[in-house]
């Protein structure tokens, strides 16, 4: 029997980069947080638009009694964050495949990340400071 001589590669053999599993969390994160809005926002517009009579019921008094319960508010903001945090996910892969450049992509999600931290800090602020007793 005669065994084969497998010469080694020219290149230099490299260690395994050390890789996290921040992108398997963020598919992961993807699906949860997707079926949970499914939930959120269905619940939101049967409620909104649906029941009691529809959108022409709306108003600030209606919003300043739903933002009187803290479920509302949980609720609200359990919305604002999911749909926020999984659209800019969504966009950060987009950028991700389709920014050629290192430094266009760098610049595309410093852009992301700053316009959701700010999004997600006024919403928050709004669903938390609202004010029903506002005289004016």
């Amino acid at each position: 029997m005669s065994t084969l001589d497998i010469s080694a590669p020219r290149s230099p053999r490299r260690p395994a980069a050390r890789r996290s599993n921040f992108e398997l969390y963020s598919w992961l994160f993807m699906r949860l947080s997707g079926l949970l809005l499914i939930v959120l926002v269905l619940g939101h517009l049967f409620i909104m638009n649906i029941l009691d009579g529809g959108v022409h019921r709306i108003n600030f008094a209606f919003v300043a009694g739903r933002w009187s319960s803290p479920f509302w508010q949980f609720w609200d903001l359990s919305m604002l964050w999911l749909a926020e945090l999984h659209g800019g996910n969504g966009l950060r892969t987009v950028i991700n495949d389709y920014a050629r450049k290192d430094t266009t992509r760098f610049w595309l999600k410093i852009l992301l990340y700053v316009s959701m931290a700010l999004i997600l800090a006024l919403g928050s602020f709004v669903i938390f400071t609202f004010d029903p007793n506002i005289s004016g």
